[in-house]
């Protein structure tokens, strides 16, 4: 299937362009940078969740896309973590963006090892990972978003779903070497 028929590719690489987008509108200083900002974010995630879909219902699963998803996640997260950061330089911003770009590189390569070894398989995606996905675009969605909303302090509901987040991210992570640790120690060659 090539990439101009695959939708869901397509969708992934609007997602990867969006980043860009994402970051100017940001520092750009216009009124409601913030909320643009946390609206192409919102977007974009929408997308991670769209080219799933899209890729299973119609039967648009690529190598492609098998690439190209993860690293517009891991992408858009982590830049989104960065720019708060950067706007916003606490101690627990810093620590939370600390533990959870940590924790996506370690597992990325964790993976990627266990792939050479023909078992990706023990690595795979688990039920707490998605969930600890939805958090943190929910949490990265209201701390760029940063005004009160309705009254509502969304900066601050960002922030300790990015805190509980991060402690899934932990968790997970967990999860996942303790099932690698076997190969890790050399046992299962």
């Amino acid at each position: 299937m090539s990439l101009k028929s695959n939708i869901a590719n397509i969708l992934t690489l609007i997602r990867i362009a969006s980043i860009p987008l994402m970051v100017f509108v940001f520092f750009s200083g216009i009124e409601n940078a913030r909320p643009i900002s946390a609206f192409i974010f919102i977007v974009a995630a929408l997308t991670d969740w769209l080219d799933g879909w899209v890729a299973r219902e119609f039967n648009q699963t690529s190598k492609l896309g098998a690439f190209l998803d993860p690293v517009a996640d891991k992408l858009i997260v982590c830049i989104a973590l960065l720019m708060i950061v950067q706007s916003d330089p606490t101690m627990i911003n810093t620590l939370v963006s600390i533990v959870i770009i940590g924790r996506e590189i370690s597992i990325s390569a964790l993976r990627e090892w266990m792939a050479e070894l023909g078992e990706r398989h023990q690595v795979s995606v688990i039920a707490f990972s998605k969930f600890k996905t939805i958090l943190q675009m929910a949490g990265l969605s209201c701390m760029l978003f940063q005004d009160a909303l309705f009254g509502i302090d969304t900066y601050m509901i960002g922030m300790i779903s990015l805190i509980v987040a991060s402690i899934l991210t932990v968790w997970t992570m967990i999860i996942y070497l303790v099932k690698a640790w076997p190969y890790l120690q050399g046992g299962k060659d």
